[in-house]
């Protein structure tokens, strides 16, 4: 249903990432509450939000050049078998009763470190299998499977399983991601990006990404090859291209670090969060099965404002739109700390929910129609790395204030650092307010720079 209108092979990587991220959700959520179970100190639970993120810090440039040059389909499927692999390993040593934090971490690390070449090679693909016409379409259909996945129904089933069934935290996510590698397997064609040289060249030989089905269609954004080689230049070189394009372009430079700035404080806001929201000393007194809910009202919000992103860019303008989203998400910060109570909590997740997911479908779009095909995968990951890279530090940041100088003080520091980050971005980029962030008018920030 789901892939209906954009082919066959978008239709397997949405059912894909459907499954991989219901996986996600139920590792995002069992491992902070079987955290909570074993230490209530803020530092010790906030080093499971850091494991998580660590590797997009380390792991996200090496990625993004894989992903360049090789099959990002085999790339996905491969990444789903190791991460399958390594929560099985961590299922057993939690049905053995040899479960502890430092296992809890080791198997939320090895997760981490699979999610990046996955997550890395699936944007990059993506564009491969729908025409540009619908890239925020897909995205949005993406993006709503994320959200269904990862808060709607794993959240719940998470919190379900750490009172019943703790070993099943990591082995029900292992049957999912195994799951999800094999329908990959149904995504006919070669996903191998090529190098870009001058227009209406012959490949000389080899795949190339027009092999896949979506090349054909109407309006797909196809590259123009003098090669059907993946790049085959050293690593380092490939990167600093990468790195190079992004910190050139006006655009793409601006979004990124407000991306960083909104994704540190965040982190640290929501890796302390838990204490904050549960259990009998905490301030709103959830119990672990309302701080499921409240994740469940966030997929909710995050499934409509995933289905309307392209419908609101459309009325207000992908800047104007992108820019709200992101002030309104930060603003909504401040409730759970003036108005501590379930019933203003939930209502306000859901709007956290719309309103991150609409920005977060926004912004992959804008990213996937500016950079070119055959650099997606390496500049998207030095994006990221700009966007992510703060995550695991805000988590441990978070966890080391709060220790220190109490949860308030990490939750409103938080608040600023967003509401700095929106004005940033409008301020560098205010000629784009009423004019679309990836219109051809765009695209000679970068080559005027290069």
């Amino acid at each position: 249903m789901s892939g209906h209108g954009l082919g066959r092979p978008f239709a397997f990587l949405w059912s894909s990432t459907a499954l991989s991220n219901l996986a996600d959700g139920v590792l995002k959520v069992g491992a902070p509450l079987l955290a909570v179970s074993m230490t209530r100190s803020p530092t010790l639970v906030s080093l499971v939000s850091a494991a998580a993120t660590l590797p997009w810090l380390l792991l996200a440039l090496p990625a993004g050049a894989v992903a360049d040059r090789a099959d990002r389909r085999r790339i996905m499927a491969g990444a789903g078998a190791v991460r399958a692999v390594a929560l099985a390993v961590a299922a057993l040593l939690a049905a053995s009763g040899t479960l502890d934090l430092w296992v809890l971490l080791a198997a939320v690390l090895a997760a981490g470190v699979a999610e990046v070449f996955t997550d890395t090679s699936a944007q990059a693909v993506l564009p491969m299998t729908v025409p540009a016409s619908q890239l925020t379409r897909a995205n949005g259909r993406v993006s709503s499977a994320q959200q269904i996945g990862n808060e709607f129904a794993g959240a719940p089933v998470a919190g379900l399983l750490v009172g019943l069934l703790p070993a099943a935290v990591f082995g029900a996510p292992a049957l999912l991601y195994a799951a999800a590698a094999a329908l990959l397997l149904g995504m006919r064609g070669t996903y191998r990006p090529t190098r870009i040289t001058t227009p209406g060249s012959a490949p000389a030989g080899g795949t190339t990404p027009d092999s896949s089905p979506a090349a054909s269609e109407p309006g797909r954004r196809t590259p123009r090859r003098a090669s059907g080689r993946a790049p085959s230049g050293p690593l380092l070189r490939e990167i600093s291209e990468a790195l190079r394009f992004l910190l050139a372009h006006r655009v793409l430079r601006s979004l990124a670090i407000t991306a960083g700035l909104l994704n540190l404080a965040n982190s640290a806001y929501f890796a302390v969060f838990v204490l904050w929201a549960v259990g009998d000393g905490s301030a709103i007194g959830l119990p672990p099965e309302g701080y499921g809910l409240m994740m469940t009202a966030f997929a909710a919000g995050a499934v409509l404002g995933s289905l309307l992103a392209e419908r609101i860019a459309g009325i207000f303008g992908e800047f104007r739109a992108l820019t709200s989203c992101w002030l309104a998400s930060s603003l909504l910060l401040l409730v759970p700390v003036v108005a501590p109570s379930p019933w203003a909590l939930y209502p306000t997740a859901v709007l956290w929910g719309v309103c991150g997911a609409a920005a977060n479908v926004l912004v992959i779009s804008a990213r996937q129609r500016l950079i070119p095909l055959e650099l997606l995968g390496r500049v998207n990951s030095a994006y990221r790395l700009v966007g992510m890279g703060g995550i695991p530090l805000g988590a441990a940041l978070g966890g080391v204030v709060a220790e220190f100088a109490g949860l308030p003080a990490v939750l409103l520091g938080s608040i600023g650092v967003c509401l700095l980050g929106v004005g940033l971005v409008r301020h560098a980029l205010a000629d784009r307010i009423s004019r679309p962030l990836t219109s051809s008018a765009a695209l000679p920030d970068i080559t005027r720079s290069l």
